[in-house]
Order: structure tokens, then sequence, then C-alpha cells
């Protein structure tokens, strides 16, 4: 595999996991949102990714990734009864997503470390190559 082929399945590495890390966000930043019914709240989206070939005359194993869509998650959300609450409902309920924030910083720190692992990657490549044009001179 050519050095240069690193830096382009990296890079789309990196693409996909900075798309992660914005939907997760997302997710967190509408965690606690409330509405008055099941369908005015906010529901989690995740991330659904899709292996494409490295390109022009890719091996077994050169393989990139790119986000093939954005879904959303239509289970239930949570329901509590707070009659006295802004946004309840007629029935006193308060409708709030189904995001699990937990999950959700769980999936933040793994994209991060994926993304972080692509940035290394591309970091070392490039020393490599700096180094096999040092042995030039």
């Amino acid at each position: 595999m050519s050095l240069f082929k690193v830096f382009e399945i990296s890079s789309s590495g990196i693409a996909a996991q900075s798309r992660r890390l914005n939907v997760t966000a997302s997710n967190l930043a509408n965690a606690e949102s409330a509405g008055s019914s099941e369908a005015q709240v906010y529901k989690a989206r995740q991330v659904v990714f899709q292996t494409v070939g490295a390109g022009r005359g890719a091996k077994a194993g050169e393989a990139m990734v790119k986000v093939s869509q954005v879904v959303q998650d239509n289970s239930p959300g949570r329901r509590i009864y707070d009659p006295k609450h802004p946004m309840s409902g007629e029935d006193g309920y308060v409708h709030y997503p189904n995001v699990n924030a937990v999950e959700e910083m769980v999936n933040m720190l793994s994209a991060s470390r994926s993304y972080q692992t692509n940035v290394e990657v591309m970091n070392t490549t490039k020393n490599l190559l700096l180094k096999t044009l040092q042995l030039g001179n």
C-alpha cells in the first residue's frame, strides 16, 4: 500500500468520526429538552457507517469509511408526571427525549479516540515520508 493512500484512508475516518461527534453532541445538547407530547420531543440520532473501496487499484484490506446515513431512534422517550411543569400536556405528563446521556458519553469517547487514532496514523505516515526524503540527501 502506498503511504499516500494512508492519508486518503485516514482522512475518511476523520471525516466520519467528526460527523459522529457532531451527532452525539446534538443528542447530548437535547437530552433534557421537554415537550407536551411524544411527537414534539427530540428523537436521538445515530450515525451509520459504510465501508467503501479506497479508489482505483485498491487491494484487499484497503477500504475507506463514510457515513451512509444518520438514523433517528424511534424508541419511546421518558414520561414524567408533573402537572405544574410549563410543558406538561393535558394529562399532566411531560415528555423527554429517548437520549441516554451515559451511552452518548461513551459514544463520544469512542468517536474521539477513533478520531485521535486517525490523526496519529497521518502524523506517523508524514514522519515516515519526511525520513524517506532525508535519506535521499
